[in-house]
């Protein structure tokens, strides 16, 4: 029952990003998108299922997750294309919401699939290795990890050619940097839900001869 509304989380913090990034916000003296309010939550859903499930239930989460926000932009593309009614007079804003380019699609999907499953990997591992200890370093690294991998995956791919090449690093590390910082100030509610979802579900998962390929999807 957990399991199936941290899935259900999950995808609907995906699905919002998309929608929230095609806003711009001012955060202090930095411009980021507004998908980075919901964006990270994803992240600390993948730590909460990996530590109390293990990996196998995070990859498949991962994969729904991806399938389920595929569904909504070809959705969404395809109700961006079929023309608007003689009476409609917004085009131009459902557009700029829907209409996403097929390069930054690309780059989102394949960015989100390599980020999620290293924030995934890392936190498995690491939970192996310090015998279950030090939750807090193993959220943070992880979300490094993935957020990290993210950023290289998604801003060449997005951006190359279209911002200055110079720009790309700044805004690659900033990203990390803002995500993690979430991740850290989230932290203790994080803590508080994955002890708690231990004692409700009785589950404590160590990967142990896991099996890390990400296709082996049912494999769970």
């Amino acid at each position: 029952m957990l399991f199936m509304l941290f899935g259900i989380l999950f995808c609907v913090c995906l699905i919002a990003s998309n929608v929230f990034a095609t806003k711009q916000i001012a955060m202090g003296q930095f411009s980021v998108t507004g998908g980075l309010l919901v964006f990270p939550i994803s992240y600390i859903i993948n730590d909460c299922v990996c530590e109390v499930w293990g990996y196998r239930k995070v990859r498949l989460l991962i994969w729904v997750g991806f399938a389920m926000n595929f569904f909504f932009t070809l959705v969404g593309a395809l109700v961006d294309y079929i023309p608007g009614a003689p009476y409609w007079t917004n085009d131009a804003g459902f557009h700029a919401i829907f209409g996403l380019a097929p390069r930054v699609a690309a780059a989102s999907f394949a960015a989100f699939l390599v980020g999620s499953f290293a924030n995934a990997y890392v936190m498995s591992r690491m939970k192996i290795g310090s015998n279950g200890k030090r939750f807090s370093l193993r959220a943070i690294l992880s979300t490094v990890a993935g957020e990290s991998a993210d950023s290289l995956i998604f801003f060449p791919l997005a951006f190359w050619g279209v911002i200055p090449l110079a720009e790309i690093p700044v805004l690659m590390f900033w990203q990390v940097v803002l995500k993690t910082l979430y991740e850290v100030v989230a932290l203790p509610v994080t803590i508080r839900v994955v002890r708690r979802v231990k004692a409700a579900e009785g589950e404590d998962v160590y990967d142990n001869g896991v099996d890390y390929n990400v296709l082996k999807i049912f494999n769970i």
